[in-house]
């Protein structure tokens, strides 16, 4: 019985995990494994999270976001201070990635709202922190997963992509403002004070290597995104040894299960796609609805995979893309950076996924009403 009351216990802290892997599991009856298989696994993407997840472990352990956290914690207002954070991911994510967005800015967010005695507060926040991470994102062809393959199979240049992604996301600027100052309506003239000494004000000398090595690092990573290197391999092999050589013990606070669901993912989008019938069937309905379907195929496996299957029988790619780009505002597994969202949030809060995801999905769906009828009718003139 305990072992069986553990099981149940990590389900229940993990739910997501249990569904990946079934979803993996079934799939793999579907297509048997091969060579192929293992290569349409979108690496890069296993191997960006892997050194964000890490690197990100190490500015916690070597408070790195201290002085980040001393200067937005003079806001006295929370409501100054929730529009700062929301629009912070909402403008990051067009460079960095919504899902490294929210890596950095949720942590922040918990630590300024519990240290003033704000906490209630936080869910929303994280809740509209996501839909600004799914927004902002859209803009760029590097802001997301599914928006990087996709302008990479497009072949359209950069200029025309943010050309065509800027009115919905100008669109989404102006509701997240809207949004955040419904959360604190009632709290609008209230002051948030954190309490002194919640922050250190001085950083230890001789940790000083450890940032400055931390830091660079971080530097590398965002290099590797941004570029989109070839060379990608070999900047997570040399990231990963450095950290070993002189931190190793912060890669065992990585969050392994978090890569996990992401690769079973993967999995099962490679494994239908390459389905013969489930491809001609896909083929049949997805030209001429690609915005309807990439939302809800997005629902049952994710925006990420769901561009890597739908893409191939897409004729309309910009309604494709807008409809990935749409479909995590519907449910927390429409988009892994949503997943990422969740979890950063049980680490802090275990036991309260159900209330979580209670908050996210009213909120995302109040907005995903709000924008779906104007991403229609934007989708249909194409990329």
């Amino acid at each position: 019985m305990t072992v069986l009351r553990r099981i149940w216990g990590f389900i229940k802290k993990e739910p997501m995990l249990p569904v990946a892997v079934l979803a993996a599991v079934i799939s793999l009856f579907i297509t048997p494994p091969s060579a192929r298989l293992l290569a349409d696994i979108d690496w890069r993407t296993l191997a960006t999270l892997f050194l964000m997840l890490t690197v990100l472990e190490g500015f916690k352990k070597e408070d790195v976001f201290v002085p980040l956290l001393r200067m937005t914690a003079r806001m006295k207002s929370p409501a100054a201070l929730g529009l700062f954070l929301v629009f912070s991911v909402f403008f990051s994510s067009m460079f960095v990635t919504n899902d490294v967005s929210l890596i950095i800015f949720v942590p922040i967010t918990i630590i300024l709202f519990r240290a003033g005695g704000k906490e209630k507060f936080i869910l929303p926040l994280l809740a509209l922190e996501n839909i600004a991470a799914v927004r902002g994102s859209m803009l760029t062809p590097f802001g997301s997963p599914q928006n990087l393959y996709i302008f990479g199979r497009s072949g359209v240049s950069a200029g025309r992509f943010i050309l065509y992604m800027l009115p919905l996301c100008a669109i989404s600027g102006a509701l997240l403002v809207l949004f955040v100052l419904f959360v604190f309506r009632r709290d609008l003239r209230s002051k948030s004070e954190i309490p002194a000494g919640t922050f250190p004000e001085r950083l230890p000398k001789e940790r000083t290597p450890h940032r400055i090595t931390y830091l660079c690092l971080f530097a590398v990573v965002i290099f590797m995104i941004v570029s989109r290197t070839a060379w990608w391999p070999y900047i997570t092999a040399a990231v990963a040894a450095v950290i070993l050589i002189f931190d190793r013990r912060v890669l065992l606070r990585c969050d392994y299960v978090l890569l996990v669901t992401f690769f079973c993912f993967f999995v099962f989008s490679s494994s239908i796609a390459a389905n013969g019938t489930i491809a001609g069937f896909l083929s049949r309905v997805v030209a001429g609805n690609e915005y309807v379907v990439s939302i809800a195929v997005s629902q049952v496996i994710s925006n990420v995979p769901a561009a890597i299957v739908l893409f191939p029988f897409a004729e309309n790619r910009g309604a494709l893309l807008y409809g990935l780009d749409s479909a995590g505002l519907v449910t927390l597994i429409g988009s892994l950076a949503s997943v990422i969202n969740y979890r950063l949030y049980v680490r802090e809060y275990p036991g309260r996924g159900k209330k979580f995801i209670k908050v996210f999905t009213a909120i995302s769906i109040i907005f995903f009403l709000l924008v779906a009828i104007p991403g229609y009718f934007i989708s249909r003139t194409g990329l």
